[in-house]
């Protein structure tokens, strides 16, 4: 009897360190907002400053996550905004930060939808302005707006 509990001894051992490694292998909390976003008007005429806002990749950066531009081709462009990465904790609220606009700053706001399919899936919506509050009745007029849809994994990171 005394082989048989000895080789019961090893194989728990190994369960549990099967256990551990399959605990620490799990996946980083992953955000809605991360991914790579395009806009849903791929023939509206962007101005030289918006073009950068075509394709964003949102993905984290160090403690924080920050949106690159992406090209045409796929080419990844500078890094267009930066928030904390403690914002994604309040995920049903607007992200709140600052922007690059050309060689401006500008508030950026970014709201995220979980729609129906029929209402257009999930989605973001990007406001850079001025201010914050970038509603109908506000005097607030955004620099640049536009609603993103999905379009796969990131691929550009912060430089």
């Amino acid at each position: 009897m005394k082989p048989l509990s000895h080789r019961l001894v090893h194989l728990s051992i190994a369960a549990l360190a099967l256990a551990s490694s399959a605990v620490q292998a799990q996946p980083a909390p992953t955000s809605p907002y991360f991914g790579r976003w395009t806009t849903t008007e791929p023939n509206r005429v962007f101005t030289v400053r918006g073009r950068d806002y075509r394709m964003i990749d949102v993905a984290p950066c160090g403690k924080d996550f920050c949106g690159v531009s992406v090209g045409d081709k796929g080419v990844c462009g500078p890094v267009l905004f930066r928030f904390l990465a403690k914002r994604l904790d309040g995920q049903d609220q607007p992200l709140r930060g600052h922007g690059k606009w050309g060689k401006e700053r500008k508030n950026v706001v970014i709201f995220h939808y979980d729609n129906d399919p029929a209402d257009g899936g999930k989605q973001l919506e990007l406001y850079l302005g001025k201010g914050y509050d970038f509603g109908e009745r506000s005097d607030n007029m955004p620099s640049f707006h536009s609603v993103y849809q999905p379009k796969g994994k990131a691929v550009c990171k912060a430089r």
